[in-house]
């Protein structure tokens, strides 16, 4: 049976690590909001005994599971894309903890103050914003991520399995990429292995077709990563 993924249609946002671990692992799975419309996300969130605060969440029979980083626990031992040991999957979730603290942040960048409200009504204090993260928090976390890697504690580059932690870290890159190009280059020169590892995530065969076929969607000013070439700093 298909897995359930339920996401905005139209951006790749936070639903995109999922599908990022699902198309990895050739896993069956049917994108809802896709198919039927966004509609169906409104009616999901108000049904059911464990309703899902807001997209994205998974559907797996009769088990449903919100929230990227737990839908990620949830998927990576079915997908063989997490440690066997307690262990070792308790720390890979830690790493997508860490990962999603990085993605709130790089949101945050164009809406500090209101997410209700646009872009352009808050672009003073989001260049403020984004002046301390290009220049501090993207290192710092890119730092973090490159420390773990040459102690070899992650990623299959050193001798491990290819984990879904790895994947949610070749699409903060490319999502930083788009967003920051010039300060992400800067943060990637000093975190080679980061670098690396995003490169040869890319070139994985499953990956690969995905990011080439028309369900990757692209990168826009209405997702979590946004390039509004005034908040790029060099780092």
């Amino acid at each position: 049976m298909a897995y359930e993924l339920y996401y905005w249609p139209t951006i790749q946002g936070r639903g995109e690590f999922v599908r990022l671990a699902l198309e990895q692992a050739g896993a069956p799975y049917v994108d809802v909001a896709r198919e039927k419309g966004a509609g169906v996300l409104g009616a999901q969130t108000r049904n059911g005994p464990r309703p899902a605060f807001a997209p994205p969440w998974l559907r797996d029979g009769e088990v449903v599971v919100g929230q990227t980083a737990a839908i990620l626990f949830y998927l990576g031992p079915r997908l063989g894309l997490a440690p066997d040991d307690e262990a070792g999957r308790l720390w890979i979730h830690q790493i997508q903890l860490t990962l999603a603290d990085l993605v709130a942040e790089a949101h945050d960048t164009h809406h500090p103050v209101d997410s209700a409200k646009t872009y352009e009504e808050q672009k003073s204090e989001a260049a403020r914003r984004a002046a301390g993260f290009t220049s501090a928090r993207i290192p710092k976390f890119f730092g973090w991520l490159e420390t773990i890697l040459d102690r070899g504690d992650a990623g299959w580059r050193a001798g491990g399995r290819l984990s879904y932690a790895d994947l949610s870290a070749f699409q903060v890159v490319e999502g930083l990429r788009y967003a920051f190009p010039r300060a992400t280059a800067v943060a990637l020169a000093a975190a080679p292995k980061l670098a690396a590892l995003a490169g040869e995530a890319a070139r994985l065969p499953n990956i690969a077709a995905y990011l080439a076929s028309d369900r990757r969607l692209p990168f826009s000013e209405q997702d979590v990563f946004r390039h509004y070439p005034e908040l790029d700093g060099q780092g």
